[in-house]
């Protein structure tokens, strides 16, 4: 029989529940990925993928791909065909059930929930016109070691989010505690002046993206923009002629307003929309993703 979303597996099993002793729910143990389905097919499934393991890896969590996509596969046949046209795809690998304390020797199992959900809903203008944003008080912290990965650990995320109630902005810009530009709350970021495109090193905060990724590795060479990963500060994403923030659920928004200490106003152009129709019509996206029916 199938069912509607949202529905949520743990460990294979639909509708069960996530022990009170799992350390992803006691200590933020663990990573996520949050991926678009289309047709049931996982958009850069490979970079998805890629990073999940990569992530598990640096964290010392032993996990298997091949179970997860199972896992996947199952649970998207559960669901409504209608639902998994579009959805969003969660996926929560923490290293398994211990006792209490930080030490790690007594587990040896990692859990794997993993969520179908409804796909967002953002307003057409948002591709077309842009996004007003707001620079945030938060600030990340800066870790080499956590840098780059999605982990559960996102407490920086959700302060920062709350800082703002106002429907009209969709976005928050979020500094390090060295006041170098990271990202936005939920998405990447990316500078363009004088022709050329920037993004932040994300070397000691920051979530490496996986359509930031796509846009380095694919899509700024397909529509051959020079790239370069720099540290940014605040001066440079301010005084940059056009401004675009990127995720792999919505694709590319340009930034038409940042509200800081004053208002300042971008006009997304040519750089910014050709990048986006690149995105939109690239064959390559299509060899990177997966089917799970």
């Amino acid at each position: 029989m199938h069912r509607t979303l949202p529905l949520i597996a743990v460990n294979g099993i639909i509708d069960a529940q996530v022990s009170p002793l799992d350390r992803g729910f006691n200590y933020g143990d663990g990573v996520f990925e949050t991926c678009k389905m289309t047709n049931a097919k996982i958009s850069l499934w490979k970079f998805h993928s890629e990073r999940l393991l990569n992530s598990c890896k640096k964290l010392n969590i032993p996990v298997d791909l091949n179970v997860i996509e199972v896992q996947l596969a199952k649970l998207v046949l559960a669901a409504d065909k209608v639902d998994v046209n579009s959805a969003i795809i969660k996926i929560i690998v923490t290293r398994g059930q211990g006792g209490r304390g930080y030490g790690i020797s007594n587990v040896s199992n990692p859990t794997i929930v993993i969520g179908i959900f409804p796909a967002a809903q953002y307003p057409d203008f948002y591709f077309s016109e842009g996004v007003n944003v707001r620079l945030c008080n938060q600030r990340l912290s800066c870790n080499k070691n956590l840098a780059g990965l999605k982990h559960l650990n996102r407490l920086e995320q959700i302060l920062a989010r709350s800082e703002w109630q106002d429907e009209n902005i969709a976005e928050g810009i979020v500094l390090d505690v060295n006041d170098n530009v990271i990202e936005a709350v939920f998405s990447n970021i990316f500078l363009i002046k004088g022709g050329e495109l920037f993004t932040p090193d994300l070397s000691e905060a920051g979530v490496a993206g996986v359509m930031r990724r796509f846009i380095i590795e694919i899509v700024a060479p397909e529509a051959r923009v020079d790239i370069y990963i720099k540290k940014c500060a605040l001066k440079d994403l301010i005084n940059a002629d056009e401004v675009f923030l990127c995720n792999s659920n919505y694709g590319i928004w340009p930034v038409k307003k940042i509200i800081a200490d004053k208002v300042h106003e971008f006009n997304a152009s040519f750089i910014t929309y050709k990048l986006q129709n690149v995105l939109n019509q690239s064959l390559y996206e299509l060899s990177l993703s997966k089917p799970f029916v």
